[in-house]
């Protein structure tokens, strides 16, 4: 493979929303959904080469703002995101975000992309990955509760890659679940509007939380989930942010990305310091066990973690060959000497 010239070095490829959406339009959503999980649990199984560090964090009491990055040793990456919960209110989204991966050698950026799509597929990918490994064995049924931006792709994410066939929706805004079944009306789903979360769990295999505000709350109480349920977790993923009675996570078997970050962010800032978890590498290397029995709740605390977003990343670099749905972007100064960046600037003005 010929090396690239320093001058093609300093044009990025760009990924806009447009294009992103055509990508995903241009695969199909389901199509990849699937592959996105692949590249997630790829990289879940060389766990141990990546550099691993609690997302930097800049809280208020609006929301929060974070970094998340990670390598590999030859690319890094790293995804600006925010959570702002009460953004819906002016007509904003919760969460934005947008990511980039560069070359290790060189440090020159290889990739920029919008994250705010593609963390929705992502975060739904990696949740139905991760309940290929836990959730009971023909798994059909699924509760949702919280019915916001995520819950279409979580929806999806378990049909393609878990096989679920029922879902049961409710949001404390029935609006919010009548826009979900709207949306979900075509995609070969059983879909049941469900007036509370004690309604919507009945019969599921699989439990998913994914509500938005910003405090503790009991989404689920521990009288609620019964023996040998999936627990996908998703929704506390802040400090001062949980979903479940800490009853619950006595009871069940804690699955975590990356234990020093989740108990900052997770369901499990609820329980001590020393409470025990599993990770979820150790699960998909085979060197921990996953679920050992039908009575056995297993439950997901998913904060999402850098890798899976440099697994995104890869993805999208790796599908973007041959389609034309990006923009290279002149990001990197170029000068005809590197040592003569001053110079550059004074001829660019005459």
């Amino acid at each position: 493979m010929t090396a690239p010239k320093p001058s093609e070095l300093a044009y990025v490829p760009f990924v806009s929303v447009e294009n992103m959406m055509k990508l995903v339009q241009k695969i199909g959503i389901e199509t990849m959904l699937c592959e996105l999980a692949d590249y997630i649990e790829e990289d879940f199984r060389r766990w141990e080469l990546f550099d691993k560090t609690p997302r930097v964090a800049s809280h208020s009491k609006e929301g929060v703002i974070e970094l998340m990055p990670t390598s590999d040793g030859e690319v890094y990456g790293f995804k600006y995101v925010n959570g702002h919960p009460s953004n819906t209110k002016e007509g904003l989204q919760t969460v934005t975000a947008f990511g980039l991966l560069a070359a290790v050698d060189t440090g020159y950026p290889v990739l920029l992309s919008e994250m705010t799509v593609l963390t929705a597929m992502r975060t739904a990918a990696t949740s139905a990955m991760v309940a290929k490994h836990l959730a009971p064995k023909g798994a059909q049924t699924m509760a949702m509760i919280g019915n916001g931006a995520q819950s279409e792709f979580q929806a999806l994410a378990m049909k393609a890659i878990c096989g679920i066939t029922h879902l049961r929706l409710y949001d404390i805004d029935a609006a919010a679940t009548e826009k979900a079944m709207r949306n979900l009306a075509d995609q070969g789903l059983h879909l049941t509007f469900c007036k509370s979360p004690e309604e919507a769990i009945e019969g599921a295999q699989i439990i998913t939380t994914c509500t938005a505000d910003k405090q503790y709350a009991t989404i689920l109480s521990d009288n609620m989930v019964g023996a040998g349920v999936h627990i996908n977790a998703i929704g506390g993923d802040c400090p001062g942010k949980t979903e479940l009675h800490k009853d619950i996570l006595s009871r069940a078997t804690v699955f975590v990305e990356y234990p020093p970050q989740t108990r900052i962010e997770g369901e499990i800032q609820q329980m001590p310091e020393d409470f025990p978890v599993t990770e979820l590498w150790q699960v998909i290397n085979g060197t921990a066990k996953g679920r050992v029995s039908d009575r056995q709740i297993t439950l997901f605390d998913g904060v999402g973690f850098a890798t899976e977003d440099f697994s995104a990343l890869r993805y999208v670099r790796h599908r973007l060959k041959d389609t034309g749905l990006f923009q290279n972007l002149d990001m990197v100064a170029d000068p005809d000497d590197p040592r003569d960046l001053f110079g550059m600037l004074q001829r660019s003005a005459n």
